[in-house]
């Protein structure tokens, strides 16, 4: 080999060294003894740190955490281990990532896929208002401004005469150019409403809702969007009994809605109602007021006093749009939604390479 005939070429010492077998090995470094067994712990150590894979169950090179003693303070490889936990997992006392909502938020979307659920609420820190508090309260400013913007549209274009009563909302965006603009804001405002419904109603059940009354209260308060819709769809001076169908269903139902929410968390005790303890007694008094304006609202009608009875519509279109912006107060617990779709039992994995089909010409 190389390395014996280069000994042999250099080795021309004494007899006694030429005579000593010589070892199969290439020579060594050698070093003292103390720092031999310091350099092989550094190095085992930091073996062990560079085995470890995010992928792996136990605690990770982040998660480990090590004293350093008079020995090992001048070991070279001890930089290796002065990897800290995060702040939250040295509060807690268990590893990084154990404690920040990924498995228990995986284990309730598991849970969710077993019950068939298309959408599932993510409950969100305490204290924090999640961006699902925005919906309603967005759907309320919307919603006001956008009337009261018809309505002055309406005054400065002459399509209503002050001077001869108070008008109704429809008779508002029943003309152009406003007509557009109240379609185009009912519209979207009924969207908006029913998307609410449907967060409430997965929110109720997880809260432990019985399936057949958030059903019930569910399909209320898609009635209600529903008929915003018609309302700004159909107007008065065009579909006078189709327009007054969809007002029905967004006034009188839309009104049973709220009764049945606030009615609800009065039967049931147990469940949680966030924000201050006046939110309650605050929808119960709107739901009351609402009520009593839509009933005079048609008594007023039928003795043909329509200004009073504008009045009070205007009022109860104020009040819903508050009660559903008060949906803010419920969201302010959720983080978020997630969308889960889920293939159907007769669908079957799609061929691994596409067929080829030969066409003579």
């Amino acid at each position: 080999m190389v390395w014996a005939e280069e000994a042999i070429a250099f080795g021309e010492g004494s007899s006694d060294e030429m005579s000593t077998p010589r070892s199969p090995f290439p020579p060594t470094l050698s070093l003292p003894t103390g720092e031999f067994q310091q350099l092989s712990r550094g190095r085992e150590r930091g073996r062990q740190v560079r085995a470890r894979r995010p992928d792996q169950q136990g605690p990770t090179s982040s998660s480990i955490r090590t004293e350093t003693t008079p020995s090992t303070e001048s070991d070279p490889w001890a930089w290796i281990l002065k990897s800290q936990r995060s702040p939250q997992a040295q509060d807690s006392g268990v590893p990084e990532g154990a404690g920040s909502g990924q498995v228990p938020h995986r284990r309730k979307r598991k849970r969710e896929k077993e019950r068939g659920s298309w959408l599932s609420t993510c409950p969100a820190e305490p204290g924090m208002w999640g961006y699902l508090s925005l919906l309603p309260a967005f759907l309320a400013v919307w919603a006001i401004t956008g009337v009261w913007t018809v309505f002055a549209l309406a005054v400065a274009n002459r399509a209503v005469n002050l001077t001869e009563g108070f008008p109704y909302i429809s008779l508002c965006g029943s003309y152009p150019p406003q007509s557009c603009i109240f379609s185009q804001l009912l519209n979207m405002g009924a969207a908006m409403a029913a998307w609410i419904c449907i967060i409430r109603y997965h929110q109720l059940r997880d809260l432990g809702v019985g399936k057949w009354l958030n059903l019930l209260i569910l399909w209320t308060g898609l009635l209600c969007a529903l008929g915003t819709s018609v309302v700004g769809n159909f107007q008065q001076k065009n579909q006078l009994p189709t327009h007054l169908t969809g007002a029905f269903f967004a006034f009188f139902v839309g009104n049973l809605y709220f009764w049945m929410q606030h009615l609800l968390f009065w039967w049931m005790k147990s469940l949680p109602q966030p924000g201050p303890p006046w939110i309650g007694p605050l929808r119960l008094g709107l739901c009351s007021l609402c009520t009593i304006l839509m009933v005079t609202m048609v008594i007023l009608h039928s003795w043909l006093l329509r200004s009073a009875s504008a009045a009070c519509e205007w009022a109860v279109a104020m009040l819903l749009f508050t009660l559903f912006g008060l949906f803010a107060v419920d969201f302010s617990g959720l983080d978020g939604c997630t969308l889960t779709l889920r293939p159907g039992p007769s669908l079957s994995s799609p061929p691994a390479s596409p067929l080829s089909l030969q066409i003579p010409l």
